[in-house]
């Protein structure tokens, strides 16, 4: 199976609504943190893989898959966009930085800090995927925001303007099915994990 949809978006961009999305969309399964089997703390071996800077067999590990988004799929947007160069690149984002940052600090920072505790006993692949993100020094503010920005202006330069759409929370089902060349469904867009459901 050819994979039509590479996200290219971070966390907490509208990724597990648009996982479900893609799936109504493309009737396959769609790739994010919250279908693999240990997640959050254990990626998997072939994403430990990816992780640790090989290459792992993309057309086994995606196998069954129509698209991706979120971490880990979404670090590695360049090396599958260029396995998959039919595929659009879907950049999700906020509607500013600061709106991004407010919403990662107080869902998925805490997740990151604990795993680099000295005594955290689960795995560390959260831990991983920030310093493939932002660099060792990453929990502030100031270098997250600018990890942040970084990273959006990485995949606006690299991604290929003919492939890339850039969609933000609330755009809905519209550009999408635009890029993709699919109906619109006539059902609400599946809005979900909001910060609020956070415990």
């Amino acid at each position: 199976m050819a994979l039509r949809v590479v996200g290219a978006g971070l966390p907490r961009t509208g990724t597990e609504s648009l996982s479900i999305a893609f799936r109504r969309l493309l009737g396959e399964e769609c790739a994010h943190m919250r279908t693999l089997p240990g997640h959050p703390f254990d990626v998997g071996p072939d994403w430990a893989v990816a992780l640790a800077g090989g290459t792992p067999d993309w057309d086994r590990v995606l196998a069954g898959h129509a698209a991706g988004v979120d971490w880990p799929f979404s670090l590695f947007w360049r090396e599958l966009s260029a396995h998959w160069p039919g595929a659009l690149v879907l950049l999700s984002v906020r509607t500013s930085t600061d709106t991004w940052l407010d919403s990662f600090l107080a869902t998925i920072a805490p997740v990151i800090r604990a795993c680099a505790a000295p005594d955290w006993s689960l795995g560390r692949d959260p831990l991983l995927m920030m310093e493939r993100f932002a660099g060792p020094d990453w929990d502030s503010r100031a270098a997250l925001g600018a990890a942040h920005d970084r990273w959006v202006a990485g995949v606006r330069a690299a991604a290929p303007p003919d492939r890339l759409l850039e969609w933000r929370p609330g755009d809905g089902w519209e550009p999408i099915c635009a890029a993709l060349g699919v109906d619109v469904p006539d059902e609400p867009f599946p809005w979900t994990n909001r910060r609020e459901d956070w415990g």
